[in-house]
């Protein structure tokens, strides 16, 4: 930030002395945040008009034309705005002298070389405020004079690149015609006539020409030009070239230079657009293959669409840019390449948001998907700027691409192949594998425009439906007007793969039904708007309704239509008995609405996967059907017991649906599952718990390693054993794992299999090949080939079977895969239930399963989606378990179960070796704890209120009974032993899984343990296994001495012998410390401090009577410990502690100097290193300081005794001089600076320095 200069002598300075406010709003207005600049420049105008004060303004202008040549780039654009809006508020003031200042100021002339940017800018933004004042159109000869700086500082491009050009632009847009004739247009002649030298020349023309055309008419362009237009055959070249510099210029910004925009326009008003782009875009500017060029193409294509009329746009859409843009789309899918697709996509939007012709957007549309490699559209088939079509362009979109999928027309398409498809194309069934891409992107796009914002209507909707429908299961017979879909055939019939892709993205436009908000602008789709409803129409019908009746009416005309896989006699049966069943629901009552619905969603969905996998899909769809029939028949609830309950047939049935993959079936089934979770038994549940069962998973995997295993010889070894199976159980990419095959199979080569080995023996010895003795060149070539023959097959064959091997291997990881995967949908249902129903006793059955989980992905070696099952396991057993707020208010009969459960999860974390695990089952005991804490019986209930209303007076023992009355059906003898014996074996063992912090969120959370667990507390601060537990005993018995509870559930007697107590073992445990080698010594010094500090206040303030008197010696005799004052913390909490004993911390004083030499000793001569020039020699020595008085060791000795706090810091620096000295005194008695060492100025600035850190580390000397 600069200086305020201050105010000249001329005019009065008594003002600007005082007025310190007035010249803050300067310095404000050149700090970098615009909001400050803003309110300093309003601020300003506000002071100026209130004063009037000449002198005040005068000094106003100065500075901020000063300001305009700011050296900081933030501080510019300040100043500039703040002079534009003074000279817009203040009339009076003349332009042309403000702009004579400015050219005074910042002469560019007579400005040294450094500061010469800094000029320029002053010079700019000066013009740019005289323009902003708005003031520059009425002042002719101030807007001359502008427009020439202006055209000196284009000049200067190094610097100010175009910005002098686009202001001169600026000002013409501003400026009326009259004034550009009569002042500018003599001034910009020059520029005018050499308008194709620079793109920047030749934008100001452009300009000129759509501001003025009055002026330059085409008679005065062909004086200027030498042609009337602008857009001619005979200035092509030239234009190209414009073209060129302007696309090189843009290059960093990314960009379409604004000449290019002006170009556009100014031919399509000429009528030559056509010549334009066809001979200086495509034959010209795209000609050169270069990155800014070719950019420059895509940017006039996408900012030509809003000024072509319907009849141009084909030039642009069917053109050779477009073609060349689609190879860009193609070939940019590589990583680390320049996509142009999304800016050409913001182009597309931005056109379509603006057009209301509807021709126009669907000639757009058209065009962009006719853009195709080998058949497939090069946009993408979810395009956002679907949203912005109108109605009527939206229902002829449709249509186009619906007889684009039965009649590819590939004559209309702007279709290309790259070099790489030509070299690796087949030309076979090249027509049908376009076809095939083409019909999956369109139903791909079909999809698509269901899933967009835009505005759509129910009829389209269901239009785009029944068409992927039909199509994915059904053939067309014979047109009938009943089915729309059968009156038009498609030209190149669908095969199998084509149904199949149709099939699979129609399932894909199941879940976005399911998802889609009610469509239509009546007040009813308004209204279940607001509530959010999803998957129906206006009139409450389910979507997957409707195309289930649209199938039955499929199925029905057999004589007009076919499916692609015709039902069976048995699935028909199925198929009409379940839509009976769904008439069936919809005549229920409303009071089983929730119930309803569920199923009638799930039977829905699993109806209509009977076209996509019948044989899979009969037998789930009829368990489902006799699971809804029993769940409503009040009479089949008698039934026998041996048969399950319709909850867990729902619960197999939901389960069998995650195992697919498919978003919309585990949406749909954990929608289900929330609405039966009030019907859960005890049995359903465990069918979801067994699945997440790892010792389940693990007799699987056995299971089919003992499968493979029967397939080996007993010689493999058990090292390559373990090999394989550490292979089935990677999860990396399939190079990784040809190389550890690889490298399996050279381990492998030493242990050949005994097997092949004995054939091949058989095969060399059947062709002489093992004679011994015998030469090769006894043997002739037909025996020689034979046995090649046979040796090369049994090689095959042995390869087969590796593979084999191989190929099982690679079969089992997937399957390990997909039923990790499966585990992890089947979270889902967990975490529903435990959201839907956490006051249930069936929690307590989640627990274990989830600890069973968490400790077995522990400890396994986790790949990535190992880690993320036990990541959402995690989260779901704190978030959803452990941390409702929520819990089972009924545990009266599982009260004896769940005591016993909470002693084994806490002896269970206790003997784990993980600390990470036992936190887990450490959390869960909590939790066990609460449930139990929480719940009373009634009767005890009843008995409790009504002692404390007889007790009200007693204070004693009306907390003793809140204390009763908190712990509810808490056998609190039975826990405080279990949590006594963790907390016993924690700090009285060496090895713990237990941490602090499960014991401090006891405390924290149930203050009820703080009085049974204070024993073994205070006891463990002396007997703790090691320093560490001594110090977290201190630690936890802190954090129970402050509860409220604890002192609310004692008599004063026993609170006042608890502080005693505590404070005597404390004493004991500091008698054992003697020395402060290690960090954990430190660490339990200090938590011992810390729990004085609290019990000495407390004693204090509550006037008990404790014996402090051996603390205080204990204490003394600590601080001369060694390496007592290492730690700056442990001394302030040291003497903390002492001040409440009645100690002063002894005062740091600033050391006195200490002088070098004694009084009278000679000054040491400077030793001579070498020639020094004269010139170089130091004629006034400093003369070197005396030595500090005999005192100074002695008082240092006091000092030292004083405190230990002097002797901790002198000890950082005194370690090899300690026995020099002999602990006498915290100073050397010898100064460090030798004669003849170093020059007499060095020795003076290190004295200085070490005095300096001394002074800072040692205390002064105390009498």
């Amino acid at each position: 930030m600069e200086a305020a200069p201050a105010p000249g002598p001329a005019g009065p300075r008594g003002t600007l002395q005082q007025n310190r406010q007035f010249l803050d709003f300067f310095w404000d207005i050149a700090k970098p945040q615009q909001e400050v600049r803003l309110a300093a420049t309003e601020s300003l105008l506000r002071y100026l008009r209130a004063s009037e004060q000449e002198d005040e303004l005068k000094y106003t202008l100065k500075r901020l034309i000063e300001g305009l040549g700011a050296t900081r780039e933030a501080a510019r654009p300040g100043f500039s705005l703040a002079l534009a809006q003074v000279l817009q508020s203040f009339e009076e003031i003349p332009l042309h002298t403000v702009l004579e200042q400015i050219k005074e100021k910042h002469n560019l002339e007579r400005v040294k070389k450094k500061l010469f940017r800094s000029a320029a800018f002053g010079n700019f933004f000066g013009v740019l405020a005289l323009f902003q004042s708005g003031r520059l159109a009425k002042d002719k000869k101030a807007l001359l004079e502008c427009v020439r700086l202006l055209q000196n500082l284009v000049q200067h491009h190094a610097h100010l690149r175009d910005l002098p050009r686009r202001t001169l632009v600026d000002i013409l847009t501003e400026i009326p015609e009259a004034v550009f004739e009569e002042v500018l247009f003599g001034a910009l002649q020059a520029d005018l006539t050499s308008a194709f030298s620079t793109p920047g020349q030749l934008h100001l023309l452009l300009v000129s020409i759509q501001k003025f055309p009055g002026v330059l008419k085409p008679s005065k362009l062909k004086r200027l030009l030498g042609s009337s237009a602008i857009v001619t055959k005979e200035n092509i070249p030239r234009l190209v070239e414009v073209l060129k510099t302007a696309a090189r210029s843009e290059k960093k910004d990314k960009n379409l230079p604004r000449v290019g925009l002006d170009l556009l326009r100014v031919s399509v008003n000429e009528g030559a657009f056509e010549l334009f782009w066809e001979e200086a875009v495509e034959n010209g500017l795209l000609k050169e293959k270069s990155g800014p060029n070719s950019y420059m193409c895509y940017r006039l294509l996408g900012s030509a669409l809003p000024l072509l009329s319907l009849d141009q746009l084909p030039i642009v859409l069917r053109g050779e840019v477009m073609r060349h843009y689609g190879e860009h789309v193609v070939s940019a899918q590589l990583p680390d390449r320049f996509k142009f697709a999304p800016e050409m996509e913001t182009y597309v939007d931005s056109f379509l948001e603006g057009c209301d012709d509807p021709e126009k957007q669907l000639a757009v549309m058209v065009g962009f998907s006719t853009l195709t490699n080998q058949g497939y559209p090069v946009v993408p088939s979810f395009w956002k700027v679907v949203k912005h079509l109108q109605p009527e362009t939206l229902l002829k979109y449709v249509n186009w691409l619906k007889r684009m999928f039965l009649r590819p027309d590939f004559d209309c398409c702007l279709d290309f192949t790259t070099s790489r498809q030509k070299q690796n194309q087949e030309k076979a069934n090249l027509t049908q594998h376009c076809v095939l891409r083409l019909r999956k992107w369109i139903i791909a796009r079909l999809v698509s425009i269901i899933d967009s914002q835009g505005k759509k209507e129910e009829d389209l909707v269901m239009d785009i439906v029944r068409f992927c429908f039909f199509h994915a299961f059904f053939e067309t017979k014979k047109p009938t007007s009943e089915i729309p879909e059968t009156e038009s055939l498609p030209s190149v019939p669908l095969d199998g793969q084509s149904h199949s892709t149709v099939a699979n993205l129609f399932f894909s436009l199941l879940q976005i039904l399911n998802n889609l908000p009610v469509l239509g602008d009546t007040a009813e789709a308004a209204a279940l708007r607001e509530k959010h409803v999803h998957g129906v129409t206006a009139d409450r019908s389910l979507w997957l309704y409707l195309i289930l009746q649209y199938a039955s009416t499929l199925l029905s005309h057999g004589k007009h239509v076919k499916a692609v896989t015709p039902f069976t006699a048995e699935q028909r049966a199925a198929w009409d008995r379940m839509l009976q069943s769904l008439e069936n629901l919809q005549k229920k009552d409303k009071s089983h609405n929730m119930e309803i619905v569920a199923f009638q969603h799930l039977l829905l969905l699993v109806g209509i996967h009977l076209f996509k996998t019948p044989a899979e899909t009969l037998d789930l769809l009829n368990d489902l059907l006799n699971c809804i029939e029993r769940a409503f028949d009040k009479k089949s609830k008698k039934a026998d017991d041996e048969e399950p309950e319709w909850v867990e047939v729902i619960v197999e049935i939901l389960l069998s649906l995650l195992s697919q993959p498919s978003l919309l079936m585990r949406r749909v089934s954990k929608s289900v599952f929330g609405r039966i979770c009030p019907y859960m038994s005890k049995k359903a549940l465990h069918l979801i718990l067994d699945v997440l069962d790892p010792e389940q998973d693990q007799d699987e995997e056995c299971a089919v390693v003992v499968m493979e295993e029967t397939d080996k010889k007993k010689k493999s070894s058990g090292a390559n054993m373990d090999e394989e199976e550490s292979a089935d159980s990677s999860d990396d990419n399939s190079s990784a794992e040809d190389g550890e095959e690889d490298s399996e199979d050279e381990n492998n080569t030493d242990d050949v299999d005994e097997n092949f080995r004995n054939q091949l023996m058989n095969v060399l010895q059947a062709g002489n090949a093992l004679g011994g003795d015998q030469s090769d060149d006894d043997v002739d070539d037909e025996t020689m080939l034979a046995l090649d023959e046979n040796v090369s097959a049994l090689f095959a064959e042995q390869q087969k079977r590796i593979q084999a091997k191989k190929d099982e291997k690679e079969k089992m990881r997937k399957e390990k895969i997909l039923r990790r995967d499966f585990k992890i949908k089947v979270l889902d249902l967990v975490e529903v239930f435990l959201a839907k129903q956490p006051e249930s006793p069936l929690v307590f059955d989640i627990i274990e399963a989830l600890l069973l989980v968490i400790e077995q992905s522990m400890s396994s070696d986790a790949d990535k989606q190992e880690q993320d099952f036990l990541q959402k396991t995690a989260d779901i057993f704190k978030n959803r378990l452990c941390r409702a707020k929520q819990y089972c208010k009924s545990v009266g009969d599982h009260q004896a179960d769940l005591h016993a459960q909470l002693e084994s999860l806490v002896k269970r974390a206790s003997k784990h070796t993980d600390s990470a695990v036992a936190l887990y089952y450490f959390s869960a005991s909590l939790y066990l704890f609460k449930v139990l804490k929480g719940n009373m019986a009634r009767e005890e209930a009843a008995t409790l209120s009504s002692s404390k209303k007889k007790q009200k007076n007693n204070k004693e023992n009306s907390a003793q009974t809140d204390q009763l009355s908190d712990t509810g059906l808490l056998d609190l003898k039975r826990v405080t032993m279990v949590y006594q014996e963790a907390l016993s074996g924690f700090l009285t063992k060496r090895k713990s899984a237990l941490t602090a912090a499960m014991f401090l969120d006891l405390l924290a959370r149930f203050p009820v343990m703080c009085k049974p667990l204070i024993g073994t507390l205070v006891k463990s601060i002396t007997a703790g296994a090691r320093q560490h537990q001594q110090a977290q005993a201190c630690v936890l018995l802190q954090k129970a001495l402050q509860t409220r509870d604890l002192k609310l559930s004692m008599t004063e007697e026993e609170w006042g012998e608890l502080i005693k107590e505590s404070t005597s073992q404390i004493t004991e445990s500091l008698k054992a410390v003697n020395q402060f080698k290690v960090k954990v010594d430190q660490e339990k010094v200090i938590k011992c401090l810390e729990l004085l500090n609290f019990l000495i206040k407390t004693a204090n303030q509550q006037k008990l009577s404790v014996e402090l008197a051996e603390l205080s010696r204990v204490l003394q005799a600590l601080s001369q410990q060694e390496g007592f004052g290492k730690s700056g913390r442990l001394s302030n909490l040291y003497w903390n502690v002492m001040n409440l004993l009645g100690f002063a911390r002894p005062k740091r004083e600033k050391a006195e100097p200490q002088p070098e030499h004694g009084p009278g000793a000679e000054p040491l001569k400077r030793k001579k290193k070498g020639f020094l020039p004269a010139s170089k020699k130091r004629k006034n020595r400093k003369k070197a300081p005396a030595e500090p008085p005999e005192g100074g060791a002695e008082s240092g000795k006091e000092a030292g005794a004083a405190g230990g706090e002097a002797a901790a810091h002198n000890s950082r620096k005194r370690k090899g001089a300690a026995g020099k000295a002999g602990g006498e005194s915290p100073w050397p008695k010898k100064a460090k600076g030798s004669p003849g060492k170093e020059t007499p100025g060095k020795q003076g600035k290190a004295r200085r320095k070490k005095k300096k850190k001394k002074a800072k580390q040692t205390p002064a000397p105390t009498a």
